[in-house]
């Protein structure tokens, strides 16, 4: 099997942030990334210390993750890890929103690093550590959740199950077949098309299994991730329920009572990355809360925001702070964290030694690492998940065939650029001599023609500039109409560039984001869960392409 290791700053769309994140001995900002993420993210000192609970905190806990383990019908690996935590162990979390029939690929390798990460912990520090994902159910965006992109021979088809709300609801609650008729037929059809463009796997099967009527979003995520899981014991969590609210009302708590004290530091440390040329991925405005509320009468969930009266509103009613400190004591599932609060909210109810994250989540925890030193007074570290591309043999022979890699993929961008790569490179070694000649010869004279008249006058060489600039895109325009007869003669490269660029960038996004993680499993059954688990430790501090 062949493995590549790229840089993550060659990775299409990455971020300042992250980039340096992941390479901060070679950034002008290394004192600001190490005060802003205190632990190295390819070292294993983390291990070595993790938080502790109480007895009686961790009983609750895992008594809620058996009553749920049984919901996603998980076998004797999960329940194992389940009273290993119960009796002490610490957790290596990440987490996804609920997306159809489990999201992009992203989904899996995040779980993939948990797993591993767990494992090698383990290992370092001999005490136990579970991988356990988190479901952010709580989400409202329907949107990005409904849907799911899987691909056929020749364009990325994107399935969804056309799933309304009236409110911002969360999404994990919300029955896949929309609780009408009408969406039993949308579900069934979803399922149909997934399975054909599945090859009917096996996985398709599993997938109609999961998400059967009346079945919810979180439940049949939660379902479906499990039964991947299952040999490496992937504890699946939905957080939303008031058990699990229980155990973490006392950040809660500590949002309500010190929200301005955090607002403040949020707000210095937005300056803090902003001066440094970063971006701030929550944008914190003034009367800013860490705080949804749950409608109590439609099930909307509203952002609580505080009044300069020193009190708080969601939607259109008011509140008093001793009315949402009550609610944490008798319905502290009506109060829901943000994306700043969530993952120390997470943190107070599991026992995280640390958090698997992507791009974006890494981003949040350079700020919310001032919520969690007020909160905790700590923070947990933060490791970046598996980035990887996976190619299949036949991609791998067609990329073999034209001598086209990854980088020749990105820098294409488009199926139609590849395929004129390649029509050039196909053409006659005669045709590619001439053409190279004269314009190796263009070049050269255009030059020193240029140069000359510049010396004569400077609107002279202006006009030779403007004219060879001409002279030089008809040079160009005759390489492409050489290169575009290849590709019309030959309707093989164009099928190749197709199949490469659908596979490997698919819709110019990373194949990671777009890519459904069912369209591999279809191909690779269960053996694929443990290549991902295997290639998810320290070896690449980058992008990893593993072909298959």
């Amino acid at each position: 099997m062949n493995i590549e290791c790229y840089p993550i700053s060659t990775m299409p769309g990455t971020t300042a942030l992250f980039r340096d994140y992941v390479d901060a001995a070679s950034s002008a900002h290394a004192a600001a990334l190490r005060r802003w993420y205190p632990t190295d993210p390819f070292s294993m000192g983390w291990a070595k210390v993790s938080p502790q609970l109480s007895e009686a905190h961790r009983g609750k806990l895992a008594d809620a993750l058996l009553r749920q383990a049984d919901g996603f019908g998980a076998g004797g690996e999960v329940l194992a890890n389940i009273e290993r935590l119960r009796n002490g162990a610490a957790a290596v979390v990440s987490g996804q929103q609920v997306g159809l029939f489990g999201g992009p690929l992203l989904t899996l390798l995040k779980a993939a690093t948990a797993v591993r990460k767990a494992k090698d912990a383990t290992a370092v520090s001999g005490r136990e550590h579970v991988p356990v994902f988190w479901l952010a159910t709580e989400d409202h965006d329907l949107e990005e959740v409904d849907q799911v992109a899987l691909l056929s021979k020749t364009a990325v088809e994107k399935l969804t199950l056309g799933l309304k709300a009236e409110k911002p609801v969360p999404v994990g609650g919300l029955k896949v077949d929309g609780g009408s008729e009408e969406g039993r037929l949308r579900l069934e059809a979803a399922l149909d098309q997934a399975s054909e463009l599945l090859g009917w796997a096996p996985v398709s099967e599993l997938l109609r299994e999961c998400y059967a009527p009346d079945a919810t979003l979180a439940g049949a995520f939660g379902r479906l991730l499990t039964k991947l899981f299952a040999a490496q014991g992937l504890v699946v969590m939905d957080a939303s329920s008031p058990a699990f609210h229980a155990l973490g009302t006392n950040t809660l708590r500590v949002a309500i009572e010190k929200a301005e004290e955090l607002e403040v530091s949020l707000l210095a440390r937005a300056k803090e990355l902003e001066a440094a040329g970063y971006h701030a991925q929550v944008l914190v405005s003034p009367g800013h809360s860490l705080l949804f509320l749950m409608d109590e009468e439609t099930g909307a969930r509203l952002a609580l925001k505080r009044t300069p009266e020193g009190g708080w509103k969601a939607g259109s009613r008011a509140y008093a702070t001793d009315e949402l400190l009550a609610m944490l004591e008798t319905a502290p599932e009506r109060l829901s964290p943000n994306a700043l609060l969530r993952a120390v909210f997470q943190d107070t109810i599991l026992p995280t030694a640390a958090y698997i994250g992507g791009p974006a989540e890494i981003a949040y925890f350079a700020q919310s690492a001032v919520v969690y030193e007020t909160i905790l007074g700590r923070v947990t570290p933060v490791l970046p998940r598996l980035s990887a591309t996976l190619i299949e043999p036949a991609i791998a022979k067609a990329m073999e065939l034209h001598e086209v890699g990854l980088m020749q993929v990105f820098e294409a961008k488009t199926i139609d650029a590849l395929a004129l790569r390649q029509g050039a490179r196909a053409m006659p070694i005669e045709g590619k001599r001439k053409i190279a000649a004269v314009g190796k010869a263009m070049d050269a004279e255009l030059e020193a023609l240029t140069e000359y008249m510049t010396a004569m006058s400077a609107d002279l060489g202006h006009a030779a500039g403007v004219s060879a600039s001409k002279m030089l895109y008809q040079m160009n325009r005759l390489r492409r109409m050489a290169a575009e007869f290849e590709v019309q003669k030959e309707t093989s490269l164009k099928k190749h560039a197709t199949a490469i660029m659908l596979s490997v960038l698919p819709d110019g996004h990373l194949q990671e984001r777009l890519l459904g993680g069912v369209w591999f499993v279809a191909r690779y059954g269960e053996g694929l869960i443990d290549l991902l688990v295997e290639h998810a430790g320290q070896e690449c501090p980058g992008h990893r392409v593993i072909s298959l």
